[in-house]
C-alpha cells in the first residue's frame, strides 16, 4: 500500500491518495482542493481511481469533489447521512469563512459503519466518529487510520460548528480510536502524522498526559 498525502484548498486540509501495487486501485480520502493535482499523483502512479471516500462534510474537506468528478465521472463518491445538511449548506460554511461559496458536492452514495467497501483485497473500515459533526467517520485500512478532523497530533477537532458535540468527541476517540492497535498510524485531516499509542500517552484532552 502506498499513501500518499496532499495539503490542499484554502485551508490546507489534507487529502490522501491510497494506492493498492497488487491491483492498481486507489481512492481518494476528502477532495481539498485543486482536482489536477490529485489527478497528477493518481496518473504517476499508473492507478485507476475506484472511490472518493469523505470523512465528513465541511467545505475545506469537500472543496474539490465536483471538480474531480468531471475529471473522474465514473468515480463514486461516499460521505456518512448525518453530513447531508453541511453538504446542502456548503456555500453558507464558505461564507461564515469569508471564501467564496462552491456549488453543492456530488455525493453518490451515503455509508455507515455496515457499508462494506474495498480497495483491492483490503477491507475499508468505516468508524463513526460523531463530534467534530454528526456524520463524521474514520477510515482503517490495516494499521492506516484515516481521522478526518476527529482526532490530530496531540489536539481533537473543534467542537463549536453546526453539529459538534465536545462530549460525542471525547466518546468517539476514548470508546472507539484509542481501543484500537497501539501501532495504529493516523493520518488528519490537518497536520503531520501521529499513532494511536502517542495520543494516548500525549493527546491534550484525553491522553494520560492532557493539559486540558
Amino acid at each position: 500500500m502506498i499513501i500518499k498525502k496532499l495539503p490542499l484548498g484554502p485551508i490546507q486540509a489534507n487529502t490522501y491518495i491510497v494506492f493498492d501495487e497488487n491491483t492498481k486501485e486507489a481512492i481518494v480520502i476528502e477532495a481539498s482542493g485543486d482536482a489536477n493535482s490529485i489527478k497528477a499523483e493518481i496518473d504517476a502512479l499508473g492507478a485507476k481511481l475506484k472511490y472518493v471516500l469523505l470523512t465528513h462534510g465541511h467545505f475545506d474537506h469537500v472543496f474539490a469533489v465536483n471538480d474531480v468528478k468531471i475529471l473522474y465521472p465514473d468515480v463514486k463518491v461516499f460521505i456518512n447521512k448525518e453530513d447531508e445538511v453541511l453538504i446542502q449548506n456548503v456555500s453558507l460554511q464558505c461564507a461564515h469563512f469569508g471564501i467564496d461559496g462552491i456549488e453543492k458536492p456530488r455525493i453518490d452514495e451515503y455509508i455507515n459503519e455496515n457499508t462494506k467497501l474495498f480497495l483491492g483485497d483490503i477491507e475499508i473500515k468505516i468508524i463513526h466518529t460523531p463530534g467534530h459533526s454528526k456524520g463524521s467517520v474514520c477510515y482503517l485500512l490495516g494499521e492506516n487510520l484515516f481521522s478526518g478532523d476527529t482526532l490530530f497530533f496531540e489536539e481533537i477537532g473543534r467542537c463549536d460548528l453546526f453539529g459538534g458535540s465536545f462530549s460525542e468527541i471525547e466518546k468517539s476517540i476514548r470508546n472507539k480510536i484509542f481501543i484500537l492497535d497501539k501501532n495504529i498510524t493516523i493520518y488528519p485531516g490537518h497536520g503531520e502524522n501521529t499513532s494511536i499509542e502517542h495520543e494516548i500517552k500525549f493527546n491534550a484532552y484525553f491522553g494520560e498526559n492532557s493539559r486540558y
